[in-house]
Parts: C-alpha cells; structure tokens; sequence
C-alpha cells in the first residue's frame, strides 16, 4: 500500500486527518503529491508521513454535543426551546447544539442553493430545493438541518407540512470550523444508513466540494474539485459547478 498512488479521502481515513487537513497541506506544498491532470491529486503513504515527521497535527472537534440519558426522538426535539444564535439537530438519539453558521458559509450555500435550482428546474419541474433551517428525518431517532437539499419529483410524497420525513435524493453539507467531523462522519453514516443517493461536502474555508453516490451500500466519491475548479458530476448530465463563484461576494 505505501507504494500504491491514493486519493486525498483514502490518504485522510489512514492518517485519521480530515480531508480538509490534507487538501490544505497540498495547497501549501507540505506534503508530496503526484498530479494527474486537471488537479486530479494522487499521493504515496511513506512519502508523506516522511514529510510530516515531527509535526503535530491537532484538528478541532465538535464542542456542542450533549450526551442525554436516553436516545431522543423527534417529539424530544420539537419540545426543545430556541436558543439565538444556535441550531439544534438530533443524531442518533443525541442532541448535537451548534453556533449559527459564518457569513462565507452562508454565502456559498445560497450559491450553490442558485445552481441547483436552475439546474433541478429544468430536469425535474415536479422536484424541490430546500435549504435550512427546515427538518429531515430520514432515520428513527434523527433530526436533520442540511444545508441544501433537493427532493426529486418522485419523493413528493415526504413532503410534510413542518418536516421532510424520509432521505432526500442530494444532501449538501456546508462545513464550518465546528462541523467537519460531525459533517463527514456522522452525518455521512446516517445518509449512508438512510441510502441518501448523493450527499455533497462543500468547504468555503478550504475551498473544496467533495460529491459522494450511494454505490453497492457505501459512498463512492464520483466528482471533486477545488480553488477555481469546475465541476461537472456524472450522475446529472448537464450540471457544472464553477467552484470560483461560490466563494466570491
């Protein structure tokens, strides 16, 4: 394995890093990596844990979780009050509390929420684009806020009057400082488990968008891209997603 040529998620789940941490360690030259075209980035695991020997590499966790006696439903959460400048979403039975998302968050979610919608209204009239706040339940004992999601003209039927309940066609999460673990690994479990059909990972700060599809049971990386990238996802013909314009005003 040392000598095989891997991807930045693959280089990530060895070295327990997130992928940010590995896409920011490329930019920044830290690390040895093969290039093979169109910023399609390949790396060898011993020349890169060479080159970080003697570093120490710290990456924040989620600080707001709270941890409750039993596993809370979706009635628990309804009866949970409003705090300003604070989201709430249950994840597998645990309330997970997060601060309110950054003005570049939000700036590249309403971006991509425009794409989308042009895109989804042409190839799907009948479908919709949602954005938080509005809640997902796609599994017993979860509530859900993702970022943009899109509910195919097939799926009308989880449709409710306060709440999606089921698993959107596309899930997008847009990381903060706060949210990268629980973004890429317990959310990604549940629209995994819940067979979420595509679930999207864009990073305003790294300036990255991860696209996963459910293949065989798991999530299969089909596209990515970064800095000025354009990416085009080869599920949905036509769609192009020029990274550039999501992270200028």
């Amino acid at each position: 394995m040392n000598k095989e040529l891997i991807t930045a998620q693959a280089l990530a789940e060895i070295l327990d890093l997130s992928v940010e941490t590995i896409w920011r360690y490329t930019r920044e030259n830290r690390i040895p990596y093969i290039e093979l075209g169109s910023r399609q980035y390949r790396y060898r695991v011993d020349d890169v844990i060479k080159a970080l020997s003697g570093d120490i590499v710290r990456e924040d966790t989620a600080p707001y979780e709270t941890r409750p006696a039993k596993k809370l439903t979706y009635q628990d959460y309804l009866d949970i009050p409003e705090e300003p400048g604070y989201r709430f979403e249950i994840i597998e039975g645990m309330l997970i509390k997060e601060p309110s998302p950054s003005v570049a968050h939000q700036r590249a979610s309403r971006k991509l929420q425009r794409i989308l919608e042009d895109y989804f209204g042409e190839v799907d009239p009948e479908g919709e684009i949602f954005n938080a706040p509005l809640d997902v339940t796609p599994l017993d004992y979860n509530v859900v806020q993702p970022d943009v999601f899109y509910v195919s003209g097939e799926q009308q039927v989880m449709v409710k009057d306060a709440r999606i309940d089921g698993a959107p066609a596309l899930v997008v999460e847009v990381i903060s400082p706060s949210s990268g673990r629980k973004d890429r690994l317990q959310k990604m479990r549940i629209y995994q488990k819940a067979q979420v059909q595509h679930y999207w990972l864009l990073d305003p700060q790294e300036k990255t968008l991860e696209c996963f599809a459910w293949r065989d049971g798991v999530y299969a990386v089909v596209a990515s891209g970064m800095d000025d990238d354009i990416v085009e996802h080869p599920d949905f013909a036509g769609l192009s997603i020029a990274l550039k314009s999501l992270w200028s005003k």
